[in-house]
C-alpha cells in the first residue's frame, strides 16, 4: 500500500481576542503505510465548537491546549478506506477526534464504529444524537435534576446544544421552556419548530428585562450557554432551589479585558440555588441512557434539527469563525465529502 497525502488545518497562533485565519493555516500530511492494527478513514463531515477556542490558549483548562504547528482535534466521523485492523474493516462507518482533516490514519483503537441508520445523516452523529444532545441530556438531568413541570431557562438556544436542550426538557416534562437567540428569525424557529413556550432576541432590549416578562412565575433549571448578562438576568427570576447548569460562557471566550461579573450573585445564597458547571468528560457513563432515549424519539418523529453546513475543509475556520459569531442555526459542520445517509 503506498503513501497518501490529507489535508489538515493547524494552528499556528494562540489568538489574542478573536481568532482570524492568519492563526491557521491549512497544510498537506503525509501517510506512510498503514501499519498492524491501523486504518485509513475519508472523513465525511468534521466539527467545529465553541470548547475549541479555549483550547487555543495556552491555559490551564480541563483538557490540554493545541499545540502550535498541529493539527486542531476533535470530533469527525468519515468511513474506512484502508484497514489492517481486523476489528474495522473497509467501509465501517467511525467517529474519531482526530479533527480537521479529509482523511486520517491512525491506531483502530482511536475510532469507535457506529451503524448506519437507513435515512439517518452520519452528521447527526455529530450533533443531535452525539456529543451535542448528550450534553444537553447531561445538563438539564445530572448537573440540574430537572423535574416534571419545571421552568426552565435555556440560553444560546438556538446554537446545537440549545436546540437539543429544549427539545429534551420539553420530553422529560418540563412545564415551560423559554429560550434567548440573536436574531427575529432563530426565535421564530424556537417557538415553532424545537417545542420552546417563548423565546425573546437578546439584541432587542436588556435580557433582564426579557426573562422578567416571560417568566412571571420565575425559573427552576437555567442552562446557560453564554453567561454574562443571561446569568445576571436568570439569577433575578430563579426561584428558591432553582438549579442552574452551567454549560458554556461564549460572551467572555473572545474577550481580552475582564467581563464584569453578576452585580446579583447574593441571590444563590438568599435563594438557595445550586450552581454547578460540567464538561461533558466525567458524564460519559450516561451516554447509553441518553442514547436509549434519544434514539426512541427520533424514530418516533419526535426530533428536529437544524444543520449549517459549509463544504471542503479548506473552509473549516471559516465555518468556525462563523459559529462563534452565532451565524449558525442548529449545528455547525464541515462536509468533507461523501453522502449523508445510506
Amino acid at each position: 500500500m503506498s503513501n497518501t497525502t490529507s489535508t489538515h488545518v493547524q494552528l499556528i497562533a494562540r489568538p489574542e481576542g478573536w481568532p482570524t485565519p492568519a492563526d491557521f493555516r491549512i497544510a498537506t500530511v503525509e501517510y506512510g503505510e498503514l501499519q498492524p492494527g491501523q486504518i485509513r478513514v475519508q472523513n465525511e463531515f468534521v466539527s467545529v465548537d465553541p470548547y475549541m477556542r479555549g483550547r487555543m490558549n495556552d491555559v490551564r483548562s480541563y483538557v490540554a491546549p493545541y499545540a502550535l504547528g498541529e493539527t486542531i482535534g476533535g470530533g469527525a466521523i468519515g468511513r474506512v478506506v484502508a484497514s489492517e485492523a481486523d476489528a474495522i474493516p473497509v467501509g465501517s462507518v467511525v467517529l474519531h477526534q482526530h479533527g480537521w482533516s479529509d482523511l486520517v490514519q491512525g491506531e483502530a483503537t482511536t475510532f469507535r464504529v457506529v451503524p448506519e441508520l437507513p435515512g439517518v445523516p452520519l452528521s447527526l452523529y455529530l450533533g443531535t444524537l452525539g456529543m451535542t444532545g448528550l450534553t444537553g441530556y447531561v445538563g438539564l438531568t445530572a448537573i440540574a435534576g430537572m423535574k416534571p413541570g419545571d421552568t426552565v431557562f435555556i440560553s444560546g438556544a438556538a446554537g446545537a446544544v440549545g436546540t437539543a436542550a429544549g427539545q429534551i426538557a420539553k420530553l422529560l416534562g418540563a412545564g415551560r421552556v423559554i429560550g434567548s437567540a440573536g436574531s427575529a428569525e432563530k426565535v421564530r424557529l424556537l417557538t415553532e419548530k424545537y417545542g420552546y413556550d417563548a423565546a425573546f432576541n437578546y439584541k432587542d432590549a436588556p435580557v433582564r428585562e426579557q426573562l422578567a416578562e416571560l417568566a412571571p412565575d420565575g425559573v427552576d433549571v437555567f442552562f446557560d450557554n453564554v453567561g454574562g448578562d443571561h446569568l445576571e438576568a436568570a439569577l433575578d427570576v430563579m426561584n428558591d432551589g432553582g438549579r442552574i447548569a452551567l454549560c458554556g460562557a461564549i460572551t467572555s471566550y473572545n474577550t481580552t479585558e475582564k467581563v464584569a461579573g453578576p452585580d446579583n450573585l447574593a441571590n444563590i445564597i438568599t435563594r438557595g440555588l445550586s450552581v454547578k458547571g460540567f464538561t461533558l468528560a466525567a458524564y460519559l457513563h450516561l451516554a447509553p441512557e441518553f442514547n436509549g432515549h434519544m434514539t426512541g424519539w427520533f424514530s418516533e418523529g419526535r426530533i428536529a434539527y437544524d444543520e449549517t453546513i459549509v463544504d471542503g475543509i479548506e473552509s473549516t475556520v471559516d465555518a468556525f469563525l462563523d459559529m462563534m459569531r452565532g451565524a449558525n442555526t442548529g449545528k455547525m459542520l464541515v462536509r468533507v465529502g461523501g453522502s449523508t445517509a445510506r
